[in-house]
C-alpha cells in the first residue's frame, strides 16, 4: 500500500538528480555557464551536491520498498 508513493517520489527524484548531473555536465563540456550571474566553481559545485543528493535519495527510496 505505501510503495506507490515510494515508487513515484523514486522515480521522481532519480530522474531529477540524473537529469541534472547529466545537464551540468554537458554545459561543462561545451563551456558554458552552468548558472548566470554566480561564479563558475560555486555553481558547478552547488549543482553536482544537489544532483548527487537527489540521485542518492531517489536510490534510497527505492530501497525502502
Amino acid at each position: 500500500m505505501e510503495s506507490g508513493p515510494a515508487i513515484f517520489a523514486g522515480t521522481a527524484f532519480t530522474l531529477f538528480g540524473a537529469g541534472l548531473l547529466l545537464w551540468t555536465g554537458a554545459r561543462l563540456k561545451h563551456r558554458a555557464p552552468v548558472a548566470h550571474g554566480v561564479s563558475p566553481a560555486t555553481a558547478v559545485a552547488f549543482a553536482a551536491l544537489f544532483g548527487t543528493l537527489f540521485l542518492s535519495l531517489g536510490v534510497w527510496c527505492f530501497g525502502r520498498l
